[in-house]
């Protein structure tokens, strides 16, 4: 660790199922390419050991090194006392909310029902740490004041997701988010913010409010941020806060298994991408909005938020399965372009939603040449009578 300054269990969703593995086929084909639509292109060991700087300080059992380097960055970027690098994001988080009950009386943590803990972690929190989930909301809508002003019980913390990924990057406005960290600190929860994507999330706030990366952070007691998701490191996260937080969470990483002999490969790689992509993240917002503007009105095609509010976004699209399939291995093929390798989620036989994420390999495609693209994928005309909306990055419309 480095400084730099009893409920009962709501009923929730059925948990979701693992992530499908992608096509064999197409992740074969994009080894042949040289255009990729999403992120920063392939992520293989050549492009990975390369983010590794030969001349690392290697740390010991976590301690020392690059990994306190990386540590201490981070706690000054989000303005908090101390910050700590734990292996994955699933151990951080639930042994973070672990630390957040065992100060309060109550076991429960309030969340949107799509939350990561809640839908892709085996109910961890639940079995391993006796806390109960209090899901807030329905499932395809953001979480807001209205619903949790439904909740009745006490909770020692709220979970807010920034952005909401399963909703395609969806935001809060700040003056609604600064009212949900009201209501909890109304109740003495406290509040932890699931940051996997703060970093794509934060110039949506700069450019609507002004807000730096320390303002958002500083609603929050704990902020954790991941090192891959955006910024495209091997592995690992941080998570930050006040110094005796992070110190008794630093004793849950070693009670976790997550206190491994070595852990500077994961860091170095971490240090370097967040120093070279962090300056991007405005660049690659702007990059974002712009192919919404360029796609939306083709017949098929639906941008989810819209505008945009970070640097990804869904794209529902109106084509089936084999069909949608057919065309990526051909724009693969014929155009050696590589668009995705699955689709996010099937909303039915012929309802496809698909998941962009704008990186460094999306920079070298005009929005010209993405609308090219799904005018490729789905063969759709524009929209009769649809314009051009102009971007409000303040304001979140209803889907």
């Amino acid at each position: 660790m480095a400084r730099a300054r009893t409920t009962r269990h709501r009923a929730a969703p059925p948990q979701a199922a693992p992530p499908a593995a992608g096509d064999t086929e197409l992740e074969t084909l994009a080894r042949s390419c040289t255009r990729f639509l999403n992120g920063h292109g392939p992520r293989g060991a050549e492009a990975l050991l390369a983010t590794i700087p030969v001349d690392t300080e290697v740390d010991r059992y976590g301690a020392g090194g690059v990994v306190a380097e990386l540590e201490a960055e981070v706690a000054s970027l989000l303005g908090k006392q101390a910050a700590l690098f734990v292996p994955t994001g699933t151990m951080a988080q639930q042994a973070t909310l672990r630390v957040h009950a065992d100060r309060r009386t109550s076991r429960s943590i309030a969340f949107h029902p799509s939350c990561h803990m809640e839908t892709h972690e085996e109910r961890g929190y639940q079995r391993l740490h006796g806390l109960f989930g209090v899901p807030v909301g329905p499932a395809h809508q953001p979480l807001s004041s209205a619903s949790l002003d439904e909740v009745h019980e006490p909770i020692a913390a709220l979970l807010l997701e920034l952005p909401q990924r399963e909703l395609g990057g969806t935001l809060p406005s700040w003056d609604e988010l600064q009212d949900q960290v009201s209501w909890a600190r109304g109740r003495g929860a406290a509040v932890h913010m699931d940051g996997a994507r703060l970093w794509d999330a934060a110039p949506f706030y700069a450019a609507s409010n002004g807000k730096s990366l320390a303002d958002i952070a500083a609603l929050f007691d704990t902020v954790y941020v991941s090192m891959y998701k955006g910024l495209g490191g091997i592995a690992g996260c941080c998570v930050a806060g006040d110094a005796d937080v992070i110190e008794e969470l630093s004793v849950w990483r070693t009670r976790h298994g997550g206190r491994i002999f070595m852990l500077w490969p994961y860091a170095a790689s971490a240090l370097t991408v967040l120093r070279s992509r962090l300056p991007l993240m405005p660049k690659y917002y702007e990059h974002a909005v712009a192919i919404a503007d360029a796609v939306r009105d083709l017949a098929g095609v639906e941008v989810i938020p819209d505008p945009p509010q970070s640097s990804m976004m869904h794209l529902q699209l109106t084509v089936g399965v084999d069909e949608m399939r057919a065309r990526m291995i051909d724009l693969a093929t014929t155009e050696k372009t590589f668009t995705f390798s699955r689709p996010f989620r099937s909303e039915g036989p012929a309802l496809q939603r698909f998941e962009l994420q704008v990186g460094d390999a999306t920079l070298q495609l005009s929005p010209g040449e993405v609308r090219g693209l799904f005018e490729r994928l789905i063969g759709a005309p524009a929209k009769n009578g649809s314009g051009r909306r102009q971007r409000r990055p303040d304001v979140r419309r209803d889907r």
